[in-house]
Formats: structure tokens, C-alpha cells, sequence
């Protein structure tokens, strides 16, 4: 048996031309904060760059210097929360090592009305109130729930195990597919016997940050698997699964890069669109 791909590019082209006429009808503003130089943000910027113009939506990139300061920093967010003209902003991460200490600071100084990353708290503890709550999730489980819908991967009654419980994908992810009535199991570095919970998992999803830690021998016959992780491995992308291996396994399986990727800026440009939509 050989998984099915689950495509990120093909959903978030699906998802990115629904949006489209609403983007055309509102005309929302999306601004990217980056500060200096870091060559991951700058690959991702341009991937939410292509998607802004792919689906006809303003976005501004400011680029602020390696020196700048905190003060300066918080002064940019200022101006961007009272800016009425401003839709939606995201502070990219990481931020350069002398800022990355202020790093949750920078996050609480967001308006929640303009958070499209939805990484403040607010929009964080609305996520627990079912999913009608949802106006501006986190973008990464947002997309991840939004390609399950597109493959027509049903939720309701199955068992997800999530392996990672960070604050912007496996907390706030839980969450969101208990609101769709999956049975959750969250897992992580402090988890006993880790392979024996992911093999009783119809849908795996990881998001850990280490090269192929999920293994073949530790997927059901027959599930779907999520793969959060981008890693570099000798000189290449790889994921948190080894890919060659579950996919052999798994029903279902997202590549890395190509998965999950897509759909987390797909979702940033949901977001903006919604925010705009709060306005009117």
C-alpha cells in the first residue's frame, strides 16, 4: 500500500480562490513586519508575498533593520494597531537574537482585532469555545483543519494524537479538533513510550521540530499523517516523519515541503479577509 498525498499546494489553491471575491469586495491591507535577515523568514515571506498577489490582496513588506531596537519595534506595532488603513499585520519570527527575548511581549502588544498569525491570547482562549468562536485561529491549525476538509477526511469520533504542545500548533490544534468531536490524545518530549499512543492514531499529526522521529513502526495501518516538522537534513527539507517509510504504512500522508507549508499561509490570508470582515 502507498499513501495518498495530500496535496498543501492543491488545497490552498482551493481555499485561495474562495477567497478571492471577498478579497476583491473588501480590499484588505496585510503588513508583514520583518526584522534583519533571517533566510527562513525571508523564504516565507515570498511565499505570503505570491499568495497576497495571487489572489489580488494588498500586502506591504516592511523591513526593518538587524539594529533595530525594542523601542523601535514596539513603536512599528503602535502605528500599525491605530492605523485604520491597516487590515491585519504579522511580526515575523524568529526575531534577531537581541530582540528574541521580547518575543511574547511583542505578541501581547498586538491588537487582536489585527492578529492574523492569531497568536494572542485572545484570539488563542476564543479557539476553546467551540469552533464558532474560531474568527481568527492560529494559521497553522487552521490550515491543517482546512486541508482535512478539502480531502474530506472526517473528524468526528476518531482518535488524533498530537505529538508537540507548542502555544501556535499542537495546544491551540487540540483544541480545534476537539471542537470538530475527535477523541484527542496530545503527546510530547516528556511522553512515556511515545510509539505505543501514535500507533492507536487514525489521525497523527507532528509538530515537533525533529528530522523522521516518526517512524513506520510507530503508525496504525491505515492512518492519516500529518507532518508539521521542517528540518534540514543533509542539505535537504525533511519533516518530523520519515516519509519514504510511513508512507507505506499510512493511508494518507502530507510531503514536506509542499504540505502543510501552503496551507499555513492560506490560512494568514483567511484571517485578513475575516478581520476585514469584522469591519464592515
Amino acid at each position: 500500500m502507498s499513501a495518498r498525498l495530500l496535496s498543501g499546494k492543491e488545497a490552498a489553491s482551493a481555499l485561495l480562490a474562495e477567497l478571492k471575491p471577498k478579497v476583491k469586495q473588501l480590499d484588505p491591507l496585510l503588513v508583514i513586519v520583518q526584522v534583519g535577515n533571517d533566510p527562513a523568514s525571508e523564504s516565507y515571506i515570498r511565499q505570503k508575498l505570491r499568495s497576497c498577489e495571487e489572489v489580488g490582496m494588498r500586502c506591504e513588506h516592511r523591513h526593518l533593520p538587524e539594529s533595530t531596537t525594542k523601542e523601535e519595534l514596539f513603536a512599528t506595532i503602535d502605528a500599525l494597531n491605530r492605523d485604520d488603513g491597516v487590515t491585519g499585520f504579522i511580526v515575523q519570527v524568529p526575531l534577531p537574537s537581541p530582540l528574541a527575548p521580547a518575543t511574547e511581549d511583542v505578541i501581547r502588544a498586538i491588537d487582536p482585532r489585527k492578529d492574523i498569525d492569531g497568536f494572542t491570547s485572545k484570539n488563542l482562549g476564543d479557539t476553546f469555545l467551540g469552533s464558532a468562536f474560531e474568527r481568527l485561529p492560529p494559521a497553522t491549525p487552521a490550515g491543517i483543519i482546512a486541508m482535512l476538509e478539502h480531502f474530506a477526511i472526517p473528524l468526528k469520533g476518531k482518535h488524533a494524537v498530537v505529538v508537540g504542545r507548542s502555544n501556535t500548533v499542537g495546544k491551540p490544534l487540540s483544541v480545534m479538533l476537539l471542537n470538530r468531536d475527535a477523541t484527542v490524545t496530545v503527546c510530547h518530549s516528556r511522553t512515556q513510550d511515545l510509539a505505543a499512543i501514535t500507533k492507536q492514531a487514525d489521525i497523527l499529526i507532528v509538530a515537533v521540530g525533529r528530522a523522521n522521529m516518526i517512524t513506520a513502526d510507530m503508525v496504525k495501518s491505515g492512518a492519516v499523517v500529518i507532518d508539521v516538522g521542517m528540518n534540514r537534513k543533509d542539505g535537504k527539507l525533511c519533516g518530523d516523519v520519515d516519509f519514504d517509510g510511513v508512507k507505506e504504512v499510512a493511508s494518507a500522508i502530507t510531503p514536506v515541503p509542499g504540505g502543510v507549508g501552503p496551507m499555513t499561509v492560506a490560512a494568514l490570508i483567511q484571517n485578513c479577509v475575516r478581520a476585514a470582515e469584522a469591519k464592515e
